[in-house]
């Protein structure tokens, strides 16, 4: 089942490390890129935090068309968590409330004609 998003401000913090070295967490997810350009930086966070942290892409890019698994330490409690891509231009798009403990895989992408980033998760 596929619901589809637009994306919203947000701004938050969490420590996300990459998925092959977890013990798998709950809130695991994997992110397509299917927008037609590059993500330079993907941040991830608790819907309450105030700040986003670190870029869990860290030296990597996303590029359109590629997935990323992105992990949580299982000892992770909190299902709710705020998601910010920036592209490789600079502009940015993010979102808020993911329910992270039920979805397990978000997609995005950008409509040039409408110019609008939306997100389709299962």
């Amino acid at each position: 089942m596929f619901r589809k998003i637009g994306f919203a401000a947000a701004a938050a913090c969490v420590a996300v490390i990459p998925s092959a070295v977890l013990a798998q967490g709950k809130q695991d997810f994997t992110l397509v890129n299917r927008t037609g350009y590059t993500i330079n930086e993907v941040y991830v966070a608790p819907t309450k935090s105030d700040e986003w942290e670190e870029d869990v892409l860290d030296q990597d890019v996303l590029d359109n068309g590629a997935s990323v698994g992105i992990g949580f330490s299982k000892k992770e409690s909190t299902c709710n968590y705020d998601i910010k891509v920036v592209f490789e231009d600079g502009d940015e798009a993010d979102w808020r409330k993911f329910d992270l403990c039920t979805v397990s895989k978000v997609t995005i992408f950008y409509n040039r004609k409408t110019g609008d980033t939306t997100a389709q998760y299962e």
